[in-house]
């Protein structure tokens, strides 16, 4: 696999976006090796949480799902539900469609 791989992760809890530190916990994840970026989720009519997180390998997304992720579900109490993808592979049909990641 090359450089870009993608992860998909959502907590399941009822927490509203307003009432999430996500400027704290931005610093705290951008100490994590190998993340490139991070867009914010929050589940219609469930406010659970999560992302859409580009990584710079397979070993650095297994490691934040594994460390920073499961630590963050726990302290909240709930579920943590992650999908690792290849980006190098989707690369030439996802810039045919214009995504903001290619």
């Amino acid at each position: 696999m090359g450089e870009k791989v993608f992860l998909y992760a959502e907590i399941q809890v009822s927490i509203p976006f307003e009432e999430i530190p996500w400027r704290e916990i931005d610093v705290a994840m951008k100490k994590n090796p190998g993340i490139k970026s991070k867009t914010w989720l929050s589940g219609i009519n469930t406010n659970t949480i999560g992302g859409f997180y580009e990584f710079d390998s397979l070993e650095n997304a297994k490691a934040y799902a594994t460390g920073y992720l499961a630590e963050a579900a726990q302290q909240l109490g709930g579920s943590l539900t992650v999908r690792l993808y290849n980006g190098d592979v989707v690369a030439d049909a996802s810039k045919a469609i214009y995504s903001p990641f290619y």
